[in-house]
């Protein structure tokens, strides 16, 4: 709150102060003190006038208007006015003969009101000087008094009455009082439903202590509010608002009651606003503000929030205290008086008057001072006085204009301060001003005058007029840039000229006049709101005018933001809310305006510049106010402190602004794919490329990457847009732009693979009309699939190419086939189908038919295609057989066989009936007519075995039984798995062990058990332990097995084995053992048995003991190949479980084995081999001694041959002894008896070989290695020692071989000689490595 000025005159020192400020207008301030004149200020404290009164001044007021003011005086009866408007002083005889008291002007009209000592009371009407003199109103002085806007008049006295009466002085009511009453008000009470229009409420401060309110429409029921004591007496009381009082009291209390007569009596608000006393209150209408003094301070509340205190003015130097407080009508100034006689004026709101050049602001701080600064470029504010408060103030970038009515004074800002720099008058009153660098623009009276600012000779550019002439328009608005001057009319035609030219260069007329205008610095665009409110963005240089979305009525102005990066961004406000726009030139929709948001806007705040987002305001104080906009908040936010919420309403403001930088980094914190992708399709529609495939990166879109790739260098302008709104998804769009562009086709395929078929068509007939027929087809192809045949012939038949493409031809003259049929044209369809070479089309045609019931041409089409299935389904159909039987040979399917085979059965032509029940592969049906109708169960039974058809089998096995065929009808019984009636078949019938065959592995123990029980009531023990065994029940089955007879015994006891080798229990093992000892009968049995119990139970050490034993029995009673084959078997069995073979065992097999050997190569010639061999058997003569003379005499005769003469000597000698000499054969005889008697001791020395093991040279046919003690292994083919160069292996048994001599003896026998599995050569391969058949200490030592 600024001190305009102070008036303190000598004459006035120590008493208080009358004064009053000219009504509505508040341009002069009327004071009076104790010195007989009342002094007349103007509103900057400079005196006016004087006017002398004979005494000293008791009332004054100013009239409505504030045109003049009257003034009482004692010792006089003359009313004295002053005309603020010629400054000249007049006086008014009263007529009344006593001393006025009381003067008030009317609040509606020219009527004054004055009162006397002695209660009487005069009404002057100004207009018309007429005096209307009302004697006897009061009894005594009237004191005070109040006017209502129905021009009633209230007045007060000391007689403690109120009268009411009407601007012709008749008394209308008349109410007394307790005491003296004082400070009387006309307002309305606050009511819910107003009963009268009008002040009809009458408020009168009685005896200082309590308030009283009387309605004139109900007199009869006043009201009387008393307050608490501690408050003190009543100072004064305003109305305001709806029915409110605030009252001050002598104590510093303010108090605040409403009138409403529910609330009537309570205190809504109360303050201790001064400490010790409160001597006046003021209430300002226009400001909402409220002030009240005491305690040498002021204090401001705002009316809409009292709690708050709005200012605080202190005066200090006030010590005797202060009086009267009173506000201008507009609120702009605020006058104290003071106890000491002195009178203060404040400065409490200025006019709100600014303007703004670039970054520059010039804005009214004081009355008579303007400041100018630069925020942005952080200038230090500048103050110049100014001669007259303006009523307009310019900025440009060198000079400062301010100016009221006609004239302006221009300053120049320059280096060393501002200085004035001239004054101009102009040919009317001056609305607005604007300037540039050089040139200042005025409006006036619809014109506007553009003039150099600084007087440089440049000849006829000095001045011009712009009028509408002979009142075609008025100009209402103008504008001035740097080049050029905008103005805007009252028909609609904004102006655009050009400075540098001197000259108009552009018009444009809208439809309704124009009301401002105001252009971005660079005067490329405009916004303007009209006449309706509406708001546009005009283009001057292309002449596009955008409407500017959501934009409100109330608007009053608009600001370009003036940072450089956000050239299109711009606000437009009204007095509550700022509206952040932001002008798109380049989008894929073409240019656009759109609503970014909206900030609130502080109370009486007027925005002057905005720059980065924070808009600069004036304030009704004379200061700036930053005002951060809603829709850049993202700018003061630290992004890592804000909520997740936070941060996508701030993405979506800073997009709008196109603010990429600060929205990628947003979206990195967000991290989210939603975010990006926004981002993304708001790069798109801003056609930044380059951007956008960043951002999709980001989001893991490699298609949408790829696809921009590919599109990035295209140049023309329309055709990218084109690509990117297709990408938007806006194909209406992207299709316009395809057409702007050089690539008009580009539209074309866009329809196509969107399959939006019109459009294509359209388009096609304009830019491609070869793409017709193609097109077509492809449409049709889709009305095809949902249904709308007719339209989809239509286009089948325009799709005809006219031979230019067979395929594409073929293709539609199918679909006319098919739509030909579909509408009801079966014969030109079918034709169609027939003709055409396609298979496929004949089916799709034929299924068409066949929907429709039109089985016979269906059926055709279907032949003719070779679909001979569905041909000869639909020919069933219509029971045409004869075509039936002719397809079947070519027919799969088993259903159309399968109907066949029964339409000929029903026919009785049961063969033919057979043969398709078997192409159908109903077996049971093709069995059932082989033995119901062709008696052929041959054929049925093979079916049956093939099959494994249980019905089938169930017939065959009826059949049988018809038969009496009791065998063959279990088996099929078995086959249908009707076990229990096999069963009992075979019991009935004796045939349970056919049945016991036919079940084999699929029983159950159950069925075995059952089997069993059977045959143990027929007491057949073989065959009822068998059962036993085979249903789990060993100790039954081995119960059986020993009761057999002899005649059984050899099979009772293997399967006796058996049973005890499965059922591993001791006390069975234990049994049979006993058993085969003859402990039980006292008759040993077979060892054999034994051995073969010992493998069951796989004991296999005593199964070797066992072996050995056999094999010695079977040598002695010379069975030299059966015990061959028991140690042979034994010793595979334990190779087989990793046990040590019993070096007795080896022994004797490997005799055994070259016993066996020799017979071979003797067979074969080979009389060597069978020599050696037949010495390693005589050398052990004592294991053959069933055949010691004839083994002997074979051994002489083989040596002999062989040439080995000394061995064949010393075994006839040994067959000279006297117990085999008289055994030897007689043919035999003489020969040998003359080997002794001449003995030749020549002898063919063997071969020696390497032992395998050491390699020492040893003979062919020694198995000790003399070397390493090793026992080497055996050649079975030889039986001469193994030789590691010459290795190979049965595949069978794994017994080694010399693979030479293995081969040599294949080539005459087929049979391994040590297991006699069939071998081939073949089958033998030579084993490189042969270590792992090498192992020591293989046999027990």
């Amino acid at each position: 709150m600024k001190r305009i000025f102070t008036i303190a005159e000598k004459n006035w020192q120590g008493s208080c102060l009358q004064y009053k400020w000219q009504k509505t207008l508040g341009n002069y301030l009327a004071v009076a003190g104790c010195d007989n004149t009342v002094k007349i200020f103007d509103r900057h404290g400079q005196r006016m006038n004087e006017l002398n009164l004979p005494g000293k001044c008791i009332g004054m007021d100013w009239d409505k208007d504030g045109d003049i003011l009257a003034v009482i005086a004692e010792k006089s009866s003359a009313i004295h006015l002053w005309d603020a408007n010629v400054n000249k002083t007049s006086q008014l005889d009263s007529g009344m003969r006593d001393q006025m008291s009381f003067i008030l002007w009317s609040k509606t009209g020219p009527l004054l009101a004055v009162g006397t000592a002695k209660g009487n009371l005069l009404i002057y009407n100004q207009q018309t000087s007429r005096k209307i003199p009302v004697l006897g109103k009061h009894t005594k002085r009237i004191t005070c008094g109040c006017w209502s806007s129905q021009n009633l008049l209230a007045l007060g006295s000391e007689d403690r009455s109120v009268t009411v009466s009407n601007h012709e002085g008749d008394t209308i009511r008349q109410t007394s009082m307790r005491s003296d009453p004082a400070d009387i008000q006309f307002s309305v009470m606050k009511t819910d439903e107003r009963s009268s229009p009008g002040e009809s409420t009458v408020s009168v401060a009685v005896g200082k202590k309590t308030l009283f309110l009387f309605n004139l429409n109900d007199p009869d029921n006043p009201i009387e509010l008393a307050f608490q004591q501690r408050y003190g007496s009543i100072v004064s009381y305003r109305w305001y608002g709806d029915g409110y009082i605030m009252i001050g009291f002598s104590q510093g209390y303010f108090v605040v009651i409403s009138t409403h007569i529910r609330e009537i009596g309570q205190e809504l608000f109360q303050a201790h606003n001064h400490k010790d006393s409160l001597t006046s209150m003021a209430i300002s209408q226009s400001l909402n503000k409220a002030a009240s003094c005491g305690d040498s301070c002021i204090k401001i509340h705002d009316l809409t929030e009292l709690k708050e205190m709005y200012a605080i003015i202190n005066l200090d130097e006030e010590t005797k205290g202060l009086d009267q407080l009173s506000w201008t009508d507009d609120g702009q100034l605020l006058a104290i008086s003071t106890q000491r006689g002195s009178l203060h004026v404040f400065l409490t709101r200025l006019p709100i008057l600014g303007s703004s050049s670039g970054t520059r602001l010039a804005y009214l701080t004081s009355l008579l001072e303007v400041t100018v600064a630069n925020p942005v470029e952080g200038e230090v504010p500048v103050a110049v006085a100014v001669d007259v408060e303006p009523n307009f103030i310019a900025v440009g970038p060198y000079h400062v204009a301010v100016g009221m009515n006609n004239r302006a004074w221009f300053y120049i800002l320059g280096e060393n301060g501002i200085e004035k720099l001239k004054d101009t008058e102009y040919l009317g009153t001056v609305v607005s001003m604007c300037l540039n660098a050089d040139y200042a623009a005025a409006l006036f009276e619809g014109k506007v005058q553009l003039h150099m600012i600084e007087d440089e000779e440049q000849g006829d550019r000095q001045t011009k007029l712009f009028s509408g002439g002979d009142d075609k328009y008025r100009i209402v608005s103008h504008a001035l840039t740097a080049d050029f001057l905008f103005m805007g009319t009252d028909t609609g035609i904004i102006q655009c000229f050009y400075i540098e030219d001197w000259q108009n260069i552009n018009e444009y007329r809208h439809p309704v006049g124009v009301r401002k205008v105001f252009p971005d610095p660079s005067g490329t665009r405009l916004i303007f709101i009209d006449d309706k409110s509406d708001g546009f963005l005009y283009c001057p240089v292309n002449d596009a005018v955008l409407e500017i979305p959501n934009f409100s009525p109330t608007i009053t102005g608009a600001l370009w933001e003036t940072w450089p990066g956000d050239k299109g961004v711009f606000i437009a406000y009204d007095d509550d809310k700022v509206y952040t726009y932001a002008f798109h030139k380049d989008t894929i929709q073409g240019p656009r305006v759109i609503l970014v948001g909206g900030t609130k806007l502080p109370f009486s705040h007027k925005p002057l510049l905005l720059h980065n987002g924070e808009l600069t305001c004036q304030t009704q104080s004379g200061q700036t106010n930053s005002v951060p906009l809603a829709s850049h908040s993202f700018l003061n936010t630290n992004f890592s402190e804000a909520s997740k919420e936070q941060l996508t309403q701030m993405l979506r403001k800073a997009l709008m602004l196109k603010r990429f930088q600060e929205a990628w980094e947003m979206c990195k914190l967000l991290n989210c794919t939603e975010s990006w992708v926004e981002m993304g399709r708001t790069c798109l529609h801003h056609i930044e490329v380059e951007l956008a495939v960043q951002v999709y990166r980001m989001t893991g879109n490699v298609g949408m990457v790829m696809s921009l790739e590919d599109i990035k260098g295209i140049e023309d302008q329309n055709l990218l847009a084109g690509h990117l709104a297709m990408f938007c998804n806006d194909y209406n769009q992207a299709q316009d732009l395809y057409l702007a562009s050089s690539c008009p086709s580009a539209a074309l395929e866009m329809r196509r693979d969107l399959q939006h078929w019109d459009s294509a068509l359209q388009l096609a007939n304009r830019l491609s009309p070869d793409e017709k027929p193609f097109i077509s087809k492809e449409y049709a192809i889709q009305l095809e699939f949902i249904g709308d045949y007719v339209n989809a012939l239509g286009h089948f038949e325009k799709g005809n190419s006219k031979d230019k493409d067979k395929d594409h031809d073929e293709a539609c003259q199918a679909g006319v086939a098919r739509m030909s049929i579909r509408m009801g044209d079966i014969r030109r369809g079918a034709n169609l189908a027939i003709k055409h070479p396609s298979r496929a089309l004949k089916k799709d045609c034929g299924a068409i038919l066949e929907s429709m019931k039109q089985y016979s041409e269906a059926a055709q089409l279907y032949e003719k295609g070779q679909y001979y299935d569905k041909a000869a389904s639909v020919y069933i159909r219509c029971k045409n057989w004869s075509k039936v039987g002719e397809l079947l040979p070519q027919v799969s399917s088993p259903k159309i066989h399968l109907q066949y085979a029964k339409a000929k059965e029903a026919d009785g032509k049961f063969k033919e009936a057979a043969m398709a029940y078997e192409s159908a592969r109903d077996w049971d049906n093709v069995i059932r007519i082989l033995l119901e109708h062709l008696n052929n169960p041959e054929e049925a039974v093979r079916i049956v075995r093939e099959t494994q058809s249980i019905d089938g089998a169930k017939m065959v096995a009826r059949f049988f039984l018809s038969l009496n065929d009791y065998g063959s009808a279990i088996q099929f019984l078995v086959l249908s798995h009707c076990s229990d009636e096999a069963f009992q078949l075979a019991q009935q019938h004796g045939q349970m062990e056919v049945y016991a065959d036919i079940i084999g592995p699929d029983a159950t123990a159950e069925d075995y058990q059952s089997i069993a029980l059977h045959f143990e009531g027929e007491k057949q023990h073989l065959l009822a332990g068998r059962f036993f065994q085979k249903c789990g029940q060993f100790s039954r089955a081995l119960k059986h097995f020993l009761k057999c007879p002899n005649t059984e015994d050899s099979l009772a006891i293997e399967k006796a084995i058996e049973t005890v080798g499965e059922a591993k229990e001791d006390a069975l093992t234990n049994q049979l053992i006993d058993y085969l000892m003859g402990e039980s009968d006292g008759m040993p049995k077979d060892a054999k048995y034994l051995f073969r119990l010992y493998m069951a139970l796989k004991q296999y050490r005593e199964a070797a003991r066992t072996a050995i034993i056999i094999a010695r029995e079977e040598q002695s009673a010379g069975n030299y190949r059966n015990a061959h084959d028991v140690l042979f078997s034994m010793y595979t069995e334990l190779q087989a479980q990793k046990i040590t073979i019993p070096s007795e065992m080896a022994t004797n097999l490997m005799i055994l084995h070259s016993y066996i050997l020799v017979k071979i190569h003797v067979k074969r010639g080979d009389h060597l081999k069978g020599a050696r061999m037949l010495i390693r058997v005589s050398s052990n003569i004592s294991k053959f001694p069933s055949h010691i003379v004839p083994i002997l005499t074979s051994a002489v005769i083989e040596c002999h041959r062989a040439g080995l003469k000394n061995s064949a000597f010393s075994f006839s000698a040994m067959l000279m002894r006297p117990e085999y000499r008289n055994k030897i054969d007689l043919k035999y005889k003489k020969k040998i008896e003359a080997m002794v008697r001449r003995p030749d001791t020549s002898e063919l020395e063997e071969d020696s070989t390497p032992c395998p093991f050491c390699g020492f040279q040893l003979p062919e046919c020694e198995l000790l290695c003399p070397g390493c003690k090793n026992n080497l292994p055996y050649c079975i083919a030889t039986g001469r020692h193994m030789v590691k160069e010459d290795w190979s292996v049965c595949p069978y048994c794994d017994f080694p071989a010399l693979h030479s001599q293995l081969m040599q003896l294949l080539e005459t026998e087929s049979v391994c000689p040590m297991c006699s599995e069939n071998l081939s050569v073949n089958q033998v391969k030579r084993v490189s490595d042969c270590s792992g058949y090498l192992q020591l200490n293989e046999l027990e030592q």
